[in-house]
């Protein structure tokens, strides 16, 4: 089957590309001057324009000749106007223009045939300054005349010239914008593939564009795969680990039953028992934090996060609640629920009591958690949202868990699109802002 034009275009690399680029701009540049130079060739004047030309030209002749050579550059200058301006030089090279008009030389000649004798030259103007027409003629010295005048006519062939010269750069211009479009669309592809790396299942970008282009698509397909992989791997490893984990520590607690155990020596083994197990449930609730696969769902977050606060409340904790009595938003209320949890207990933990607020800021909920306890030091704030960190200088040796508190926090307010603010209270304590849209992201 035979392959379309634009997939066999597309087989070409960015060199490849250029050099047709180039090449297609040459045959332009070499058509458009190919027509000019016939248009140039055939080109005559209406009657007027021409005789007045040839009229100029004899009269000119004849009086910078009978003029002694001393004065005839001012002759020349005084014979000049402004639609007609004449340049005498000694003898030297003749500058003949690259647009001989050899018609109209014939047409200026056979109006006035003496100029036959004088190697009469004309030519179109390059850049039109004091006239778009020139030329040339000999005196019987060797010395030249140059002139240069205006005719209306002639103003097509100089709009053809100026259009041969900017046609091939504007051709040249915007070849290359498609082709650096075209080139940079699969780059832009891949640059949103990039933005989701590492978050769920691989989204492979199609291999299309210029051969240096689809080789990096393949090695970032490629790379992609390797990382999802050894995320899973990584994951299944820990929920290995802590599945595995929890039947010794099952068997543990059994024993403990044992009435031969001294109570002392239960209750300091039930303790480190009851560590090991919310460090293998901290360990779990991480890792669950990154399933992007479970749907949102429309929950009030309101009475989630005013229910959280009056569970701690009934233990007999001080923990307040101020703020909407409603709010719905879209998203996963497994991993939200673990979030606020998680801030709450640390701010009791650690701060020994929380206030929890909720307001509405346009398109997003936003939610804070205070405290008036120690805080964090200003510069270990990053730290203290990198799982397994273990902030000593702020935290109690006798903390449970693993550090993994705010990481989970983090991850299910990111899952949600939404961001996690850390920042010391100037009277004192930690607040925490969570901002979430409104709508699933």
């Amino acid at each position: 089957m035979k392959k379309p034009e634009s997939r066999r275009f597309g087989r070409f690399g960015l060199v490849e590309r250029l050099i047709a680029v180039l090449l297609l701009v040459v045959a332009v540049d070499f058509i458009a001057n190919t027509v000019l130079f016939e248009r140039a060739s055939s080109f005559e004047l209406h009657r007027d324009d021409a005789e007045r030309i040839a009229e100029n030209l004899v009269l000119a002749r004849r009086a910078i000749e009978r003029a002694p050579g001393s004065e005839r550059a001012h002759v020349t200058q005084a014979l000049s106007t402004k639609r007609f301006v004449l340049e005498w030089s000694a003898p030297s090279q003749r500058h003949r223009g690259s647009l001989g008009l050899a018609n109209l030389r014939a047409q200026v000649v056979a109006i006035q045939p003496e100029l036959a004798h004088a190697d009469l030259e004309l030519h179109l103007e390059s850049i039109p300054g004091r006239g778009n027409i020139g030329g040339s003629l000999r005196l019987n010295d060797d010395s030249l005349v140059s002139f240069r005048t205006h005719a209306r006519a002639a103003w097509t062939l100089t709009a053809g010239r100026m259009a041969s010269l900017l046609v091939p750069t504007l051709l040249l211009i915007s070849l290359a914008w498609l082709l650096l479009r075209a080139a940079l669309n699969p780059l832009r592809s891949l640059v949103r593939a990039t933005r989701h790396l590492g978050a769920g299942p691989p989204k492979l970008v199609p291999e299309h564009g210029p051969e240096e282009m689809r080789e990096l698509i393949r090695a970032m397909n490629e790379m992609q795969e390797r990382i999802h992989q050894s995320l899973q791997d990584r994951t299944h490893t820990m929920l290995a680990i802590g599945h595995d984990l929890k039947t010794p520590l099952a068997r543990m607690r059994l024993r403990l039953d044992d009435g031969d155990v001294d109570p002392e020596v239960r209750e300091g083994l039930d303790h480190d028992i009851e560590e090991m197990r919310l460090l293998l449930d901290s360990i779990q609730a991480y890792v669950d934090t990154g399933g992007t696969n479970i749907p949102a769902e429309r929950i009030d977050l309101a009475v989630m996060a005013e229910t959280l606060v009056d569970t701690a409340a009934d233990r007999g904790a001080d923990a307040t609640y101020s703020g909407l009595p409603s709010l719905e938003i879209m998203a996963r209320p497994v991993s939200i629920r673990r979030a606020l949890s998680n801030l709450i207990e640390n701010a009791l933990h650690y701060g020994g009591n929380v206030r929890v607020s909720l307001r509405r800021d346009g398109g997003a909920a936003e939610i804070t958690v205070e405290d008036d306890g120690p805080g964090i030091p200003e510069d270990r704030i990053p730290d203290a949202l990198q799982p397994f960190v273990r902030l000593d200088t702020a935290r109690a040796r006798d903390t449970a868990g693993m550090g993994l508190g705010l990481p989970i926090v983090r991850k299910a307010v990111r899952l949600e699109g939404g961001t996690l603010d850390l920042r010391n209270r100037p009277e004192g304590g930690l607040r925490a802002t969570i901002r979430l849209p409104l709508e699933a992201a």
